[in-house]
């Protein structure tokens, strides 16, 4: 039966009134933001004697200084009250911020805008852990990487309709001031009328004392994140995503200006182009991660971000035109396409980057601390984004031009993903497993769900190629260590891939006692801390496609840990380039080609007591023979 669609959710009352209320704010940051920007840049005299270019990033990183500020204690606030009444506390406040900005606009008076430009980022503050906090509680599993795409999707139209509105509004004459104080104000009641349709969510921590020291809960915020490795480095690499984007983004102005002599219009190109980028990006996480956190993906959308801001610099270079041109002029002129196709990819990529990482973090961390996390989280992305302001002005101090900062950027980005996927080596074992299984194969998976998503368990398969390991853990939902023969375990390059996924080497009892035992006792305490443990019962590959008997060695583990033991059977491997076929001259036969099916199928689980080697290996037959 075919799943229901991501979009889905829109009609339900647990996520629709939220996504419009998250929508709402998000386009009113952007209007208000954009508008102010544009009105700078333009219009410059009017306003101020200060360089634009250095207004830019001053006004970006004023916008969130408040998340460095009060993050933590917002964390706070979410975890201990409910969160619609949180949400609709936040749209009185934007309503109130809105008011002040209004005041600011029609007196020209610019610091009153760039103290509702600090108000705004209060406001962003302090709805940020509602935001992610709140998906976890009203969606089920099977639904958060869909639900975040749509999130992400619907926060980047709100941004690209924000930013196009605020270019379209300031510059029309003589009206634009008071349109864009007028609709900012209307898109704040907007959001207020949706927030009072929020459904109830309960605190997950009530009796949660509100530290007054926002600076101390900040550091005990990023201390406790610190605890779960991957989840804390999974917020470092969101934080660099907003770091990549706010660098990026905040040069487009003047990008638009100075390098391709455009107008406003062209202005709101390179927002629309970038924007349905990331949306569209965002989206297609769901159908590539198979309705699973598939943080696999990941590595991918950093190998795209470094490739297409790397290609953006240089059809950048290649631009040649100086004559003064709008948004439909300018995609008439040579190479143009080439730009507009960078900057919609460095989108794509971008949301291929942080869905996963949203979702990972908010199944893996305390989730009576959700908020909190997403709290700290917000602090690191404002530092980061501080520091991308601080970037972007020294470099522009020292004479780089806009090109070279997308450059520099790109080239970045590739050193900061290798530290990172060098640091936590899932990232990169899951990419390689979602490319075999995306490129190489076409997987089907029956009842994937029977693998526990909490708690220890032992799976068994039958062996039949040298990469059933990867399908098997790009179909589980969460990190699997498998137990593998030594000597393959010591295959020069492969050995570290296999001890950054934390194999278990094993030997036969005659040859190596010592780590026979080593890797029981390794195991055992693997399930004691309540991972996933997959062995190959049979021991070795096939040689001919059928399954070999089950050793005892499987019977050892169950009655020592006491866990359930999950059969599974591997269907449509045998004879690829990947098996062991005796029969063939050349060991592997090429016959079954490229994109060819397989399946893997889970059965229910077995209980300990139940678990006999002969019984097991009954369950995976069956298992193999039910497929059609």
């Amino acid at each position: 039966m075919s799943q229901p669609s991501q979009f889905s959710l829109l009609t339900q009352r647990r996520f629709g009134p939220f996504f419009w209320t998250q929508f709402f704010g998000a386009f009113n940051d952007n209007l208000f933001k954009t508008a102010l920007l544009v009105a700078l840049t333009f219009d410059t005299a009017n306003w101020t004697t200060l360089d634009p270019g250095m207004l830019n990033n001053l006004i970006a990183g004023l916008f969130i200084l408040p998340f460095v500020l009060f993050s933590a204690t917002s964390g706070q606030i979410a975890d201990k009250f409910d969160k619609a009444r949180m949400a609709r506390f936040v749209k009185l406040l934007e309503i109130a911020i809105m008011l002040v900005a209004g005041i600011g606009w029609l007196t020209q008076t610019l610091w009153v805008l760039v103290a509702a430009v600090v108000g705004m980022g209060l406001h962003s503050t302090l709805f940020g852990p509602v935001k992610y906090a709140y998906l976890p509680q009203h969606l089920k599993s099977d639904e958060l990487v869909g639900g975040n795409g749509v999130i992400e999707m619907g926060t980047f139209v709100g941004i690209l309709l924000g930013e196009v509105a605020g270019t379209l509004l300031v510059g029309i004459k003589p009206w634009g001031i008071e349109l864009v104080a007028g609709g900012t104000l209307l898109c704040a009641l907007l959001g207020l009328a949706a927030s009072w349709r929020i459904p109830p969510s309960p605190a997950p921590a009530p009796e949660l004392k509100i530290s007054r020291n926002p600076f101390a809960e900040s550091i005990r915020n990023l201390k406790f994140s610190r605890q779960n490795r991957t989840v804390f480095l999974s917020m470092l690499g969101n934080s660099w995503f907003w770091f990549y984007g706010a660098l990026m983004l905040s040069q487009f102005p003047l990008y638009a200006k100075d390098y391709l002599h455009g107008d406003h219009s062209v202005i709101m190109l390179l927002l629309t182009v970038f924007s349905l980028g990331i949306g569209a990006g965002s989206l297609l996480c769901e159908k590539l991660s198979g309705r699973k956190v598939e943080i696999g993906l990941v590595p991918f959308g950093a190998i795209g971000l470094s490739v297409f801001g790397i290609d953006l610099y240089f059809a950048s270079v290649a631009y040649t035109n100086t004559a003064p041109v709008d948004a439909i002029a300018l995609l008439g002129l040579p190479g143009v396409w080439r730009i507009m196709l960078d900057l919609v990819l460095i989108g794509v990529f971008g949301g291929l980057f942080i869905v996963p990482l949203f979702a990972l973090i908010q199944t893996r961390c305390d989730q009576k601390h959700v908020s909190r996390t997403i709290a700290g989280m917000n602090i690191l992305n404002a530092l980061f984004m501080v520091a991308a302001a601080g970037v972007a002005i020294v470099l522009l101090g020292q004479g780089f031009t806009i090109p070279e900062m997308f450059l520099v950027t790109a080239l970045l980005n590739a050193c900061v993903a290798v530290y990172i996927f060098s640091l936590v080596p899932e990232f990169l074992m899951r990419f390689l497993a979602w490319l075999l299984i995306h490129t190489g194969y076409r997987v089907r998976t029956i009842d994937a769900d029977r693998i526990p998503e909490q708690g220890a368990a032992v799976l068994v398969c039958n062996h039949v190629s040298y990469v059933d390991a990867l399908v098997i853990g790009a179909a589980s939902p969460r990190p699997i260590r498998f137990v593998m023969d030594h000597r393959i375990f010591r295959t020069p390059f492969l050995r570290w891939i296999f001890r950054a996924a934390k194999a278990i080497p094993i030997a036969p009892g005659k040859e190596d006692p010592f780590m026979m035992e080593r890797a029981f006792v390794d195991i055992a305490e693997a399930l004691h801390q309540g991972e996933l443990v997959c062995i190959f019962p049979e021991g070795k590959l096939t040689h001919t496609g059928e399954i070999n008997e089950f050793r005892s060695g499987v019977a050892k583990i169950v009655e020592r840990s006491k866990v359930p033991v999950i059969p599974m059977a591997l269907r449509g491997l045998w004879g690829s380039v990947f098996t062991r076929d005796k029969s063939n001259v050349f060991e592997r036969s090429f016959a079954r080609g490229i994109r060819s099916r397989l399946a893997l199928a889970v059965g229910q689980p077995v209980a300990p007591e139940a678990a006999s080697p002969e019984y097991l290996q009954q369950q995976v037959l069956a298992l193999r023979g039910e497929w059609k």
